[in-house]
């Protein structure tokens, strides 16, 4: 019989009932250690009093009241986020692939806007992952997604991620603009190279090309730089982000320059929930604790203690790991066991964890994660990849 839960997601048999920075706590009582972040959602960890504090002040005011009137907390986050990055204008929304969804449209709006509106075709990536819409669907181009949901949308080509000879390939008189990850998460923390995000950038200027980055899984903090496509010093014409933006709040954006935003005027997009008090006093909230002096700093270098440590035990298990990837807190271990397995045996461990593509396994801990919670989950790494070990000997893992 169906339950009353749709079972879109195969769920593992864990519930939790509270937090406490990098821990969970389930419902039989027993704790977890969090480096999954609710796939790089629970910027803050959980229950970070600022937080907490920020919301419930809030909802006790007011929580909604629609985009037919103005929303002062928006608009403080909007001024903020602009004065912190390159853009010129934010429009808030509730999820990452509706941020994209927005910033596709704003991409071939504008080339609409300016004589050009044969120019619709953006081209995507090998290995990216967009969102679940049927349009992003199409962006993100797998199959294995794409199965059953009839024809995909029109207008996304995709290449090798890194190959700019593809890229340069692909460019037609149709093309509108670039749409990649700075990381690809979902398709194996995969970092680009600061110098093929720079050549995207130079290309785009070259053909009057609209570049936009999908920094859903990536911003936000996450790489130790408030923005991942910092790292490259180039600046985008756009970016989405959600995830980590509200610290488990849903919520979305799309951050762009001036020559993009300006083509969304009234009545061409809307959102019903977007920018909304709630949503937008809990991301205020989590940007106080990004941009207070020294923390994204602290995020790079907790980053670079977590990788020591994940490089030292690949080393030390290369039977179990091939190799470590990622930037700052976006960690991926590839595997030379399946990755679901090493999952499991991390769960076993008290220690959560998020699988990836190309068998890998993302280590993806709150932003405000301790030294000492570092140390822990490397401990419990190495039990359960010990229980996946080849010949593992099981009371020796424990």
């Amino acid at each position: 019989m169906l339950p009353a839960l749709m079972p879109t997601y195969a769920r593992a048999d864990l519930a939790f009932e509270r937090g406490d920075g990098a821990w969970l706590t389930s419902t039989d009582g027993r704790r977890y250690l969090d480096f999954g972040a609710g796939i790089a959602t629970s910027s803050l960890g959980h229950a970070h009093p600022h937080l907490i504090a920020a919301i419930a002040e809030q909802a006790a005011r007011v929580m909604h009241v629609s985009n037919l009137y103005r929303v002062p907390q928006a608009e403080r986050l909007a001024e903020r986020l602009v004065a912190a990055s390159f853009a010129d204008s934010v429009f808030f929304c509730n999820s990452g692939a509706e941020a994209n969804e927005g910033m596709i449209k704003m991409v071939r709006r504008a080339m609409a806007e300016t004589g050009q509106p044969q120019r619709y075709r953006v081209i995507c990536f090998d290995g990216a992952f967009h969102g679940r819409t049927l349009a992003m669907l199409s962006a993100t181009g797998n199959p294995k997604y794409l199965a059953g949901f009839g024809p995909p949308v029109d207008g996304f080509d995709h290449v090798p991620f890194g190959n700019m000879n593809a890229v340069r390939n692909a460019i037609t008189p149709e093309t509108a603009g670039i749409l990649v990850e700075p990381i690809q998460g979902e398709g194996g923390v995969r970092p680009a190279p600061d110098f093929f995000l720079r050549d995207l950038r130079a290309a785009c200027d070259e053909f009057g090309l609209f570049l936009v980055l999908d920094e859903v899984q990536c911003g936000m903090g996450r790489t130790g730089k408030l923005f991942a496509h910092e790292h490259a010093g180039i600046v985008p014409d756009a970016i989405s982000v959600a995830k980590g933006i509200a610290g488990g709040f849903p919520m979305g954006a799309i951050l762009a320059r001036e020559v993009l935003a300006k083509h969304l005027p009234p009545g061409s997009h809307g959102t019903t929930f977007g920018g909304n008090p709630l949503a937008c006093a809990a991301a205020n909230a989590v940007l106080d604790v990004l941009l207070a002096p020294g923390f994204l700093d602290q995020v790079a270098d907790r980053g670079r203690v977590l990788k020591d440590g994940l490089v030292e035990l690949t080393q030390s298990m290369p039977q179990v790991f091939v190799g470590v990837r990622g930037i700052g807190l976006m960690l991926g271990l590839v595997c030379a066991v399946p990755n679901t397995e090493l999952q499991a045996a991390c769960v076993a461990e008290g220690l959560l964890t998020v699988a990836a593509g190309e068998n890998v396994l993302r280590l993806l801990p709150p932003l405000i994660v301790t030294p000492e919670d570092i140390a822990e989950a490397l401990a419990r790494l190495r039990r359960a990849a010990l229980r996946c070990a080849p010949g593992a000997d099981l009371a020796a893992a424990k």
